[in-house]
């Protein structure tokens, strides 16, 4: 580890003391002072409960920031090689502030058995702590940036091995400014020549071979002079954030994750889909009526349509449900329009101004009115809010491998897809942005595209027929 990298690590101890005894002290004059911070407005009555500056200090600041330190610490904001960036900082301080807030509440009520000194001092105090650590991180960020900048703590890499590192790899390498590139060298000879010229902090090893005996000579080399090793992953070098250190014992392993949608976000997007179906079913219960009486009248029974779709894992079919917006032997008259499939490049069907499609179901189609059952489907744990179209059993067994990887998570009523597209789409680019959402999964890139979906829908672009 070189000596800068443990400087500005050990500096955020002192420079987030600093931050918190400031947004303390500071909340505290302003309540002494009765300002709340309102331009023009004065709110506050003298504060009966204030203590005086000194009991202020002595039993409530210096706890609460020996207890703040250690939140923080817990969150690994005190690592001394920082991996994380900016807005990851910013939001493990967030959570360590809350927490704090919680806390301090907490013990008030509880152990005290009162209330805190002063409601807008705890405010003022959260808003400045947030503020303030913030400001001191970001201050030592710009220091180190403008150090680097001049070379100064910046790791010298050099890459080893008979394929040059992955075009993202060399961008990362080439634009972080934590690094600077030296080059590639094809073999450990070309190496050994060129490390008394440049002494890299690190080697990157492209093709580690743990049998091979050149492996083994490069990393007891790099050992032995105290230079950092390491490697590339020979697989999975398509979707890098998925790959995750864990240990087989005292072994280390690469496992991979086909997708952050497990444990606890998996839990998560259950309890939101459960919730959100809930109130929408009941929110929209009378368009419900209005629908199934408009299909009942001008197209008889049925108002429903169960369509059997390959599920989550495609380990079994999912019954999914829609309003009726085709003639009753639609299935039977798909067969004779087979040879006018317009989609050429997939294995599905799709056809402008299909003639199954009656006229109360293009309208139901224009506004996407026939999946809105669909969401019995999500209540019921078969499909989720947003997730990959569903699939046709008859579509996926034309499946290429690398197109089954979409069913990692369930499939949903509306996805990155159908908001980037909908049917216009070709199969490929279709499949591309599923994957995306399954790989990059968050609660946040739901939302996302719910209120995208919404857009959508209403502008009328690229509607379904």
């Amino acid at each position: 580890m070189k000596r800068s990298e443990v400087f500005f690590g050990l500096l955020r101890i002192p420079m987030d003391m600093l931050a918190i005894a400031a947004a303390l002290l500071a909340s505290y004059r302003l309540r002494e002072a009765r300002i709340d911070l309102i331009p023009n407005v004065q709110l506050l009555t003298e504060a009966q409960t204030l203590p005086s500056f000194e009991a202020f200090v002595r039993t409530f600041a210096i706890s609460s920031a020996v207890v703040l330190l250690i939140l923080i610490a817990l969150l690994g904001l005190y690592a001394l090689r920082a991996t994380l960036s900016a807005w990851q900082e910013a939001g493990r301080m967030v959570i360590a502030v809350f927490v704090w807030l919680v806390g301090v509440m907490a013990w008030f009520f509880l152990v005290e058995r009162e209330l805190f000194y002063s409601r807008m001092l705890l405010a003022h105090a959260t808003v400045f702590l947030i503020v303030f650590l913030w400001m001191g991180r970001v201050a030592i960020l710009l220091f180190q940036r403008a150090l680097m900048r001049h070379g100064v703590g910046v790791r010298m890499v050099i890459s080893v091995g008979a394929q040059p590192p992955s075009h993202v790899a060399q961008e990362t390498l080439m634009h972080d400014w934590h690094y600077e590139y030296i080059g590639h060298v094809p073999d450990f000879t070309a190496l050994k020549r060129m490390i008394p010229r440049c002494r890299p902090d690190l080697v990157l090893q492209t093709d580690p071979n743990p049998q091979s005996k050149d492996t083994v000579t490069l990393i007891d080399y790099c050992r032995s002079r105290h230079i950092g090793y390491a490697f590339l992953p020979p697989v999975f070098a398509d979707v890098p954030h998925q790959l995750q250190v864990e240990r087989l014992g005292l072994v280390p392993v690469l496992r991979f994750q086909p997708t952050p949608l497990d444990g606890w976000g998996k839990v998560w997007k259950r309890l939101f889909d459960m919730v959100a179906s809930a109130a929408l079913l009941s929110v929209l219960l009378p368009v419900f009526l209005l629908i199934a009486i408009v299909i009942l009248l001008t197209s008889g029974w049925p108002i429903f349509y169960v369509s059997r779709r390959v599920g989550e894992r495609a380990d079994g079919l999912v019954p999914v449900i829609k309003f009726r917006s085709m003639i009753r032997d639609a299935e039977e008259r798909k067969m004779e329009l087979l040879g006018e499939n317009e989609r050429k490049d997939g294995p599905l069907f799709k056809l402008t101004n299909d003639p199954r499609i009656t006229p109360v179901g293009r309208v139901l189609r224009r506004f996407d009115l026939d999946e809105l059952p669909q969401l019995f489907n999500v209540l019921l744990g078969h499909m989720s809010l947003v997730g990959p179209r569903p699939h046709l059993p008859e579509e996926v067994d034309r499946y290429s491998p690398y197109e089954r990887r979409v069913f990692a998570v369930k499939p949903g009523m509306t996805g990155l897809a159908q908001v980037s597209g909908r049917s216009m789409l070709k199969f490929r680019e279709e499949v591309q942005l599923d994957l995306r959402y399954v790989e990059e999964w968050s609660l946040l890139f739901d939302l996302w595209i719910m209120w995208r979906t919404i857009w959508v829908v209403l502008s009328g672009r690229h509607a379904r027929n």
